[in-house]
């Protein structure tokens, strides 16, 4: 049986400038120069795949040959050219597929074919499809002909990948770079489809559509005809998740709530359930970091605008964003980041995927106990009772202060009643002074250095100090075999409380500085004593070499 269906991506290509998907300005572009009869020679359409290079190519090349143009600039579709091109037998527009016709000869007869005038119309235009493709021998046969073409040729080459074109051809076009279609756009143009072929499609299921077609109509329009084959006419949310087998914001939403309580879980179970349903951990790392950055959008009105979802999800990303704290997201952004990259090196993905997981589920315990009032009130309770402790110790010493001045001002009196003589009162005074100093003094000392009244010193010896020298750097004989002649080769000299220790270079003096508190803490200890280390740099003399005779 015959049947009669035509996939929407050849269905419904666009035929006119206007019904043209997301690039106005390039159609707006070409609409001027042809109603102002400035055509250039040679134009070059380069952008992404299914974006409609080609299909622009084709609204040139019809309208510039249209006999009775449109106050819009349009083709007609009713003259013999327009009539011809609809039909697929205009001798105007030869195409070439460059990526199957890449060889000199192939550029040859496309020359010697430009040299023909078309029969109907004014012009000949010739649309070379992968133009990347040609070899860099084809790309100089095709230079001259390029650069000044005749009259009535004018040639509009497409590609995707720009980088891969000779300067020297670039130079000679007019460029024309495409843009990637708006999630917008793409819903838009497929619910005029739907209306046509009277199919039900959820705007979020359309929304879910554009995203997964990243920027490229012709996809969309594939996964359309697929969804709505799947879902016999009926095309809803969850069909367009089974059919394409795209993971679904409710797991994302659910595992951010199960972040922010810190239930890690049952983070863990709905990732084993992820998995389960046969999707990659690193897209699901991808796709989790694109949900805390959609989530971060969300909290400003002015940044909503960025989201690329419908109406019902955006609701759903307004109340989460309001849940999770700011510092939450930035942690959560640049733990998703690190993960992102370090997922190719971990041999384990899941359990690398699994740790990621758990430091998210710690985010927000770690933010509640910065930010709790609690700790706040705490360290303010804190500082009130410190601050109360030291002004009853002030007051308290000002108190004991005015207690020792009264005490000696009766005692002075005392003392004038009893003895005759001024002098024997003053004497006496003063020697109870001295003697109250010295019980101060004598106090002091006793609390600031009660260890050394304690401890007592040895007078280590030289050779003492050699062996201790020789054993501590016995640690580093297998250890660090470098280090260890220092220790072993060179000797070191006792001047009073100071070993000298000699070397012959700054790398040595940084070697030994870096464990000088090691190496002191070790002969105190053991020698009981109290000496210190100084590192001097000696310069020792080079001997002369005499140079090696012909026998030796």
């Amino acid at each position: 049986m015959e049947s009669n269906f035509i996939v929407s991506a050849r269905k419904y290509r666009p035929q006119t400038f206007d019904s043209v998907v997301g690039q106005q300005s390039i159609t707006k572009t070409l609409k001027n120069a042809i109603k102002t009869n400035q055509l250039a020679h040679a134009y070059l359409f380069c952008g992404p795949r299914g974006v409609g290079k080609t299909t622009c190519a084709r609204i040139f090349a019809k309208t510039i040959n249209c006999q009775n143009l449109t106050a819009e600039t349009e083709a007609c579709n009713e003259c013999q050219s327009c009539q011809a091109f609809n039909s697929k037998r205009s001798l105007n527009i030869h195409e070439l597929d460059a990526a199957s016709n890449n060889s000199v000869e192939d550029i040859r007869k496309l020359i010697e074919q430009v040299r023909i005038p078309p029969q109907i119309g004014t012009y000949s235009v010739y649309i070379i499809d992968e133009v990347h493709m040609l070899s860099v021998q084809a790309f100089n046969a095709f230079l001259k002909t390029l650069e000044e073409p005749p009259k009535h040729a004018i040639f509009i080459l497409a590609t995707t990948e720009k980088h891969k074109i000779l300067p020297t051809i670039l130079s000679r076009c007019q460029i024309f770079d495409f843009n990637r279609i708006q999630v917008e756009d793409i819903v838009g143009h497929l619910q005029n489809i739907s209306k046509q072929e009277g199919i039900e499609a959820d705007p979020d299921a359309l929304n879910i559509i554009a995203q997964k077609a990243d920027g490229a109509l012709r996809d969309a329009l594939s996964f359309f005809d697929q969804i709505a084959s799947f879902s016999n006419g009926h095309i809803t949310y969850e069909k367009v998740i089974q059919s394409l087998n795209v993971l679904d914001y409710d797991y994302y939403f659910r595992l951010t709530d199960a972040f922010i309580s810190g239930d890690y879980n049952t983070a863990l179970m709905i990732f084993n359930d992820i998995l389960n349903h046969g999707f990659d951990s690193h897209n699901f790392i991808v796709g989790l970091s694109s949900h805390f950055r959609d989530l971060l959008v969300s909290k400003d009105k002015k940044t909503v605008e960025l989201l690329d979802v419908g109406q019902n999800i955006k609701k759903r990303y307004a109340e989460q964003s309001a849940k999770a704290h700011l510092l939450f997201l930035l942690k959560a952004l640049d733990i998703t980041a690190k993960a992102d990259v370090e997922h190719k090196l971990s041999k384990n993905k899941r359990l690398h995927t699994e740790l990621m997981l758990l430091k998210l589920s710690q985010i927000s315990g770690e933010l509640q106990k910065r930010l709790s009032p609690q700790t706040t009130t705490q360290t303010t309770e804190q500082q009130k009772t410190q601050q109360q402790i030291i002004t009853t110790s002030k007051n308290q010493q000002n108190t004991e202060n005015q207690k020792v001045v009264e005490e000696k001002k009766e005692v002075i009196k005392q003392q004038k009643t009893k003895l005759p003589s001024l002098g024997n009162a003053l004497s006496s005074l003063s020697n109870q002074q001295e003697e109250t100093t010295k019980k101060t003094v004598q106090e002091t000392k006793s609390e600031e250095k009660p260890q050394e009244t304690t401890k007592g010193t040895h007078t280590a010896t030289q050779e003492e100090v050699q062996k201790c020298w020789q054993e501590f750097g016995e640690r580093f004989k297998t250890e660090k075999p470098r280090i260890y002649p220092l220790f072993n080769q060179y000797p070191i000299k006792l001047q009073k409380q100071t070993i000298i220790v000699p070397v012959f270079n700054n790398d040595q003096q940084d070697i030994l500085i870096k464990i000088k508190g090691e190496i002191l803490h070790f002969i105190n200890q053991k020698l009981k004593s109290n000496l210190n280390l100084q590192i001097v740099i000696t310069k020792t003399p080079v001997k002369k070499r005499k140079p090696y005779t012909n026998d030796e």
